[in-house]
């Protein structure tokens, strides 16, 4: 008896390895992955300017790095004593003009680099609805805030999404031609827009996706994260107290999903080695005066060793 529905997933035809350098941008179901990335020791980065919801954020983040955006006074303001960008996340935000200032060039620089040297692009796109600043008619990464009356609610057409997507792939490969994309839809359900505000939200990016990804397919690459949740998993169990973002359980799941579909086989070994210097990290002897646990540490640290002398770039501090 099958008791419940199976997504199919085409593998990845250029998989990660752990020589593969990653980029994750967007939303926060992009850290949620990347956080796995990191915990297995890939190398990977994401997120310069802190997490990205929709497609135009993601957009204007490309263009920056492109035409080697340098960030100014006229780029920041404050609120509540508070230096933030609307280009950027609250993480960025600073007490001090010119610390944010500094911060976002730096990582606006660091992440061309990043760009330039990667293998792999993952891109999350959490929702269609974005925030239009009344005053500079600019459409925001991030409210920050500020009062609401101050900003105009709106849905990207799915043809507004269509046009980003083109200049998202169109800019990534300015940088570096041969870079490897992965395109995902968070399956995050952002409630607070409504119930069918959100399903809308979803239909406009999963539509202009993969009306994108049937013109452009060499070197693009579809990974069903919402389809997973929604189709395959579709229980309260799978998701968090607040009943809208997925639990450990329902991450580990589609992480384990991508593993299978998106890393290469023969990297399985690696990751089981690293898993188990992981987890010795963090236990915690009864005795750690004991003969038995100096033998666990001494073994430890070989197995450290090993992955150290193959992967340099490892870091278990």
């Amino acid at each position: 008896m099958q008791l419940q529905t199976i997504v199919p997933i085409k593998p990845l035809g250029n998989p990660i390895n752990y020589k593969a350098k990653i980029v994750n941008i967007g939303s926060c179901f992009a850290v949620n992955m990347a956080q796995r990335l990191q915990y297995y020791q890939f190398q990977n980065t994401i997120n310069p300017l802190g997490i990205l919801f929709h497609p135009e954020a993601i957009s204007r983040l490309l263009e920056f790095v492109v035409n080697d955006k340098v960030f100014t006074q006229e780029d920041v303001f404050q609120h509540n004593e508070i230096w933030s960008c609307f280009d950027a996340h609250s993480d960025l935000n600073q007490l001090e003009q010119e610390d944010i200032i500094e911060q976002l060039n730096s990582k606006i620089c660091r992440f061309k680099a990043n760009v330039f040297d990667a293998t792999h692009i993952i891109l999350t796109f959490g929702t269609a609805w974005v925030y239009r600043n009344k005053q500079s008619n600019q459409i925001v990464a991030n409210c920050h805030k500020v009062p609401q009356n101050q900003f105009e609610k709106e849905l990207l057409a799915v043809e507004t999404c269509l046009e980003n997507l083109k200049k998202i792939e169109q800019n990534l490969r300015q940088i570096n031609p041969n870079i490897q994309i992965i395109y995902t839809i968070s399956p995050v359900r952002h409630i607070k827009d409504g119930f069918v505000e959100n399903q809308r939200s979803k239909a406009h990016l999963i539509a202009a996706l993969h009306e994108y990804l049937e013109k452009n397919k060499p070197l693009n690459y579809y990974f069903p994260s919402y389809e997973l949740l929604m189709d395959e998993l579709r229980d309260y169990r799978f998701f968090g107290k607040d009943l809208i973002h997925p639990n450990d359980l329902a991450v580990d799941y589609i992480w384990q999903k991508f593993v299978e579909t998106c890393i290469h086989s023969n990297e399985i070994p690696t990751m089981k080695m690293v898993d188990e210097v992981q987890k010795g990290l963090v236990h915690r002897s009864f005795n750690p005066y004991s003969d038995a646990h100096q033998q666990f540490l001494d073994k430890l640290a070989q197995k450290i060793d090993v992955l150290l002398e193959q992967y340099p770039f490892m870091n278990f501090r």
